[in-house]
């Protein structure tokens, strides 16, 4: 059901508030380019440090932005299973295509635990779900048998994988086989994961090089792995420019200097250093989205 270059968009601030103008805006500039979706409220979109209304406002906000032209898969884990079931629940109600869970964070639940999270939000609201893994975030691994288990709930019917190990996401693939679509949570290993039976990527990258990203991904999807391996390379020292510094502090601050919206952002995060924002610079020059 989810495939393609889904962007893992940023939420612009302006003065403390979202700043719905901006958003609004690259919500239309990423239809344009040819984005295949459209993910708010994960971890690009900061949902770490918005007030649950703001929560709530941003994915009311993206779905009636987006207007039904692209599928919208909202952000609404957390390390609560009551939480993250009352905002999936919110998710359904305001319109949503379905939902990007990622694994509860901190509390390092056990498999078990983990299979019986997701189990319960399947169980509790009727949306397709999006499981997300990426221990280097949450300190924990949801494990190729675990993600098999899950497979077999029929409203789970994609992964996020941002494991970093290619042996375990073709693990995944194996044993899910076509009843999972496996996408990257790693745009630098998007083209290896479609090589090995992924369907397509939630992407940083894309928020900066949204055609680029929805043309490698079709390529690949194709099976044009030539085609794909160019633009693969091409992108890649964006992509590397991108996680200079803890995502999404550079992706941000990039279409801030390429006029997209502001640079804020929400403490513990903060400005780039001048040093890294210069290599980034350089790599948006280099790569023709900045002068």
């Amino acid at each position: 059901m989810f495939k393609g270059s889904l962007v893992a968009i940023i939420t612009p601030f302006r003065n403390g508030t979202v700043d719905e103008k901006a958003l609004g805006e690259l919500i239309e500039w990423q239809i344009a380019e040819g984005s295949h979706g459209i993910v708010p409220c994960g971890t690009t979109g900061e949902s770490a440090t918005l007030s649950h209304d703001e929560h709530r406002r941003v994915i009311e906000f993206t779905i009636g932005a987006v207007n039904r032209r692209v599928p919208v898969i909202a952000g609404t884990g957390s390390n609560s299973t009551a939480e993250a079931v009352a905002l999936t629940r919110h998710a359904k109600q305001a319109g949503a295509d379905g939902a990007l869970l990622i694994t509860p964070y901190y509390n390092k639940p056990t498999q078990e635990g983990l299979y019986q999270h997701y189990k319960e939000i399947a169980a509790s609201v009727d949306l397709p779900l999006m499981l997300y893994n990426i221990p280097g975030r949450t300190a924990v691994n949801m494990l190729p048998a675990t993600v098999a288990r899950l497979a077999h709930i029929p409203t789970i019917v994609s992964i996020k994988e941002g494991s970093g190990s290619i042996q375990q996401i073709d693990e995944v693939l194996q044993l899910c086989g076509d009843r999972l679509a496996v996408l990257s949570g790693d745009d630098a290993m998007t083209l290896p994961m479609m090589a090995l039976g992924g369907q397509g990527a939630v992407s940083v990258v894309a928020n900066v090089a949204p055609r680029e990203s929805a043309a490698l991904i079709t390529a690949a999807a194709k099976g044009d792995f030539a085609q794909a391996r160019t633009m693969h390379r091409r992108l890649l020292p964006l992509v590397n420019a991108l996680f200079l510094e803890t995502n999404p502090i550079p992706v941000k601050t990039a279409l801030a200097l390429m006029g997209k919206c502001g640079d804020e952002l929400r403490l513990p995060l903060c400005a780039m250093q001048p040093a890294t924002k210069a290599q980034l610079t350089d790599a948006l020059r280099r790569h023709g989205l900045v002068t």
